[in-house]
């Protein structure tokens, strides 16, 4: 049976794709869940108009994000926190905590679009990358001081 995708489906294609599957697999799991629609020539130009709109939507996504990590290049945050000796951290500085960071600054970005490995634990200068859309990434710099 032939259908065509509507969303990206793992191992098997992505946004409207036209695939092959078998039709136990279309019936019972693309076809409710609203993965897939049949193959016809209406479902087609549907899937056609979807896509236009898609890549327009796209267009505007990556180019508000582009403006924004222009923005956020000449931008630093500096979050204070308690500290013991040899400079380690009472505690972590999370994305969490720079998200708050930046919404003070006027910036409202989404916590996961802070690609932070792990949380900073120490005292210092660092360079926290940012994904702003799939192709928009850039840094961001953080100074983690001692709380007075």
């Amino acid at each position: 049976m032939e259908v065509i995708l509507r969303a990206d489906v793992p191992k098997l294609g992505s946004r409207g794709d036209v695939v092959k599957v078998a039709a136990g697999y279309a019936r019972n799991y693309l076809l409710p869940r609203k993965l897939a629609v049949p193959a016809s020539s209406g479902n087609m130009k549907v899937i056609d108009q979807e896509k236009a709109a898609a890549v327009r939507r796209e267009a505007t996504e990556r180019g508000g994000a582009e403006d924004l990590a222009r923005q956020l290049g000449t931008v630093s945050v500096t979050i204070a926190r308690k500290a013991g000796e040899g400079d380690h951290l009472f505690g972590s500085v999370t994305s969490i905590d720079i998200a708050d960071a930046l919404v003070a600054k006027g910036f409202h970005i989404d916590r996961r679009k802070i690609q932070l490995d792990d949380p900073i634990k120490n005292l210092g200068e660092f360079d926290v990358p940012l994904r702003l859309h799939r192709d928009v990434n850039t840094t961001l710099k953080v100074q983690v001081v001692r709380e007075t």
